[in-house]
């Protein structure tokens, strides 16, 4: 019999735990012919999180859980679900449970035609309406920028075959965008629509600066776009001082005008200022997942799996371990 693995990333969710618990239940009793896991994955929450997912265990086998050692955020989470998850597919849903339970049966009739990532795309969400375009501005940028097949209005809601799944896990960078890498990896991929649904308790873990961080990261981990912006935003400067240079010269040379000292000089000063700031800027963000990814540290440190204290293997690294 096949399983399957369904991965819950979780921070802070102990009011959707129970929730969570029941349709998962359901999910297992409405699909007999699957061996079922349920991994929750918490991200170093402050709450009763990692309590309740304990009790989920010892009271059913199908339920386990993973404790991290801090909160190493939603992408990490995921990748430490995918390293224990056991099943032949894994399906990653929100524990928030505005992911609906009900399209869990169409995502594995497409697997067992061999697609091999069934992704989820949202027909409706209850984001507000700056949310949203901004999300469509955002991604329709992003398809233009990269040579990366970038999916709209989906997010981590899918089933990914294990072939799919080994594949990220050779993918151990520490600033994670997993969204792309999802794109990145290719394979059979097959979309079905879905209504978000309303968070029934808690709230969302993600606010404004939270996704313009998401955003950056997008960008930076998928093209070099920005970069080359800043060199041809450098050779338009370049240009325009030519050209007004020229100007001034005749100008004065011909018409005897004066030069305009103080506010030409001020203008010229703060525009060029400004560039060059905004250039070393995006060179920085560059830089930064360069010295990030260049210490080779894990992307997270389980503290408990299943009640069992982890230790950390000192002789061979996470990511050795994971190329093996």
């Amino acid at each position: 019999m096949k399983r399957i693995t369904v991965l819950l990333p979780a921070y802070n969710e102990e009011a959707s735990l129970p929730l969570l618990h029941d349709k998962m239940v359901k999910t297992a009793s409405e699909n007999p012919g699957y061996e079922w896991e349920f991994l929750i994955v918490d991200d170093g929450s402050t709450d009763a999180t990692a309590s309740i997912a304990a009790g989920f265990h010892e009271s059913d086998s199908r339920f386990s859980y993973i404790a991290l050692s801090r909160n190493f955020g939603k992408e990490a989470a995921m990748l430490a679900g995918m390293d224990y998850a056991t099943g032949h597919a894994v399906i990653i849903m929100d524990s928030d449970m505005q992911h609906p339970t009900d399209v869990i049966p169409r995502m594995l009739e497409l697997w067992e035609e061999g697609w091999q990532d069934v992704y989820a795309q949202r027909t409706e969400s209850n984001e507000g309406w700056w949310k949203r375009k901004t999300s469509q501005w955002y991604y329709k940028l992003l398809q233009n920028v990269t040579r990366v097949p970038i999916q709209p209005d989906t997010g981590d809601f899918r089933l990914l075959d294990r072939v799919c799944v080994n594949a990220l896990r050779q993918m151990r960078e520490t600033q994670r965008n997993t969204k792309g890498m999802y794109c990145w990896i290719g394979y059979r991929k097959k979309g079905i629509q879905y209504k978000q649904l309303n968070r029934t308790s808690g709230r969302s873990k993600w606010n404004f600066f939270s996704l313009i961080n998401l955003a950056i990261e997008g960008l930076t981990s998928y093209t070099t776009a920005p970069l080359r912006i800043a060199s041809l935003l450098g050779v338009l400067c370049s240009l325009i001082g030519f050209v007004y240079l020229v100007y001034v010269l005749v100008n004065t040379l011909i018409w005897g005008d004066p030069v305009a000292g103080y506010p030409t000089l001020m203008v010229t000063i703060l525009f060029l200022g400004g560039v060059q700031l905004l250039c070393l800027g995006i060179i920085g963000e560059y830089l930064s997942r360069v010295f990030n990814e260049s210490k080779h540290r894990q992307p997270y440190i389980v503290n408990v799996y299943n009640g069992t204290q982890v230790m950390p293997d000192v002789h061979t690294s996470t990511h050795e371990k994971a190329a093996q």
